[in-house]
């Protein structure tokens, strides 16, 4: 069974930094991607950033580029989201997420989420 553990979430003040990681464990073979969404209170969940492993192509939401980095951890199924010059506007409960070769969806797997509060 797949399971994406994530990690690193934190209280911080505007301007500080936050690393995320999300590491997947089970049949993990046919992923062809990983990333992040967030969702805020009252608010829709929203896409932060993917990571292609073929091609390790990254993208990223138009709220975050510049400030967020997507990376594959190096020899592992996982990925990690560094986060600097976060704005309190980041706070929300940031989710990892993994897609399937083939599966017919762009998402097939989620985390538990791991909760992010910047104070201003």
């Amino acid at each position: 069974q797949v399971q994406l553990a994530e990690a690193g979430g934190g209280w911080v003040q505007a301007g500080d930094s936050l690393r995320l990681s999300c590491a997947a464990s089970g049949p993990t073979r046919n992923f062809y991607q990983m990333g992040w969404f967030r969702q805020a209170p009252g608010k829709e969940r929203e896409f932060v950033s993917s990571f292609t492993f073929s091609g390790r192509v990254s993208t990223y939401g138009n709220s975050v580029q510049g400030r967020f980095t997507i990376s594959r951890d190096s020899g592992r199924i996982a990925v990690i989201l560094q986060m600097n010059n976060l704005k309190p506007e980041d706070t929300a409960t940031y989710y990892c997420a993994a897609g399937v070769r083939g599966s017919g969806k762009e998402w097939d797997y989620w985390g538990q989420g791991t909760q992010v509060i910047v104070s201003p």
